[in-house]
């Protein structure tokens, strides 16, 4: 069996950086470095969770090319069940190219190549079977696959017993509950950062938020609040405000929101209670952003456990 099943957007991101300026055409400018990452939001939970110490296997779709093999392998290095991921002859592994100037800001050029084109119809409901929480992570992302085809899969997740849980990105097209709606009735633990939540609800306070979105379905919201930690509450009202590990210095914010799932999803596979599971979580958060990368800092559970006593101690 596996603690969850990561289902969503896989990103091969190639990072240059630092890049002063855009060459004009024809022309060359020269960088430090340009280093190979796996990335996408289903890639990095179902990496982290495996870096905790949790069976993951993924679901999702990548082309039969160079970066699709890439991302297999870094997967496949880091203990993720790929047994759910196709691979399409047809179509590109989607991709981003990373610009990293000087000053740290980025800019990206992206491809949704794959998970543009993945559909319900590509899951592996046998692996679905073999797994104890589905995690759809990346809505918003995957035209193909958002909307009633979300639906659809998650409503047989529910048929089958299973425990849900969705992340959403950011939607540039502005399209937001039209294409979450039809999701909510079956998902079990929503998780949106605070920046897409208030797209989502028309709300700005967090607990509000979190009360438009569980009159919707979820019996559990989960609203992401970066440097300020979280906010759960659930259907009967349980609530928990819960701050961050302020004192630690971010060096790198990529992954944050996905390795806070992944700690919050390790915690609900233990069966913890809500607060140990966001404070968990916000640790699992806090160790994203202490290395460069989205998995480069993630510790085991015992590591991360320890770090959260020593910080309460102040030996951190």
């Amino acid at each position: 069996m596996f603690d969850v099943l990561c289902v969503g957007i896989l990103v091969a991101d190639a990072i240059a950086k630092p890049v002063e300026r855009i060459p004009e055409k024809g022309k060359l400018e020269a960088v430090d470095n340009i280093s190979l990452y796996s990335g996408g939001c289903a890639v990095t939970a179902a990496i982290n969770l495996a870096k905790i110490g949790r069976r993951a296997a993924l679901a999702g779709k990548v082309g039969d090319d160079g970066f699709g093999r890439f991302m297999v392998s870094e997967l496949k290095s880091a203990g993720v069940d790929t047994k759910a991921l196709v691979k399409d002859p047809t179509t590109s592994t989607s991709a981003s190219l990373v610009i990293v100037a000087p000053d740290g800001e980025r800019s990206f050029i992206h491809s949704f190549g794959a998970n543009g084109v993945f559909r319900e119809s590509d899951i592996n409901y046998d692996v679905v079977r073999q797994s104890n929480i589905v995690f759809v992570a990346g809505t918003m992302l995957m035209p193909s696959f958002d909307g009633e085809d979300c639906a659809l899969f998650l409503k047989k997740c529910k048929d089958l017993g299973k425990v849900t849980a969705l992340d959403t990105a950011w939607d540039s097209k502005g399209r937001w509950m039209k294409v979450l709606a039809p999701c909510m009735p079956y998902i079990d633990y929503f998780l949106p950062s605070y920046e897409e939540a208030v797209e989502l609800s028309g709300e700005t306070e967090p607990e509000k938020i979190a009360d438009v979105f569980l009159a919707l379905g979820p019996h559990t919201v989960v609203v992401k609040l970066g440097k300020d930690g979280c906010l759960i509450k659930t259907k009967s009202g349980e609530l928990h405000r819960i701050p961050t590990f302020e004192r630690i210095k971010p060096v790198d914010t990529t992954g944050a929101g996905d390795s806070f799932c992944a700690g919050f999803l390790t915690g609900i596979s233990k069966g913890w209670d809500l607060y140990k599971c966001g404070r968990f979580a916000n640790a699992v958060g806090t160790h994203c952003v202490m290395a460069v990368g989205a998995s480069s800092g993630i510790k085991s559970e015992a590591e991360i456990l320890k770090f959260i006593e020593d910080y309460d101690k102040g030996v951190i």
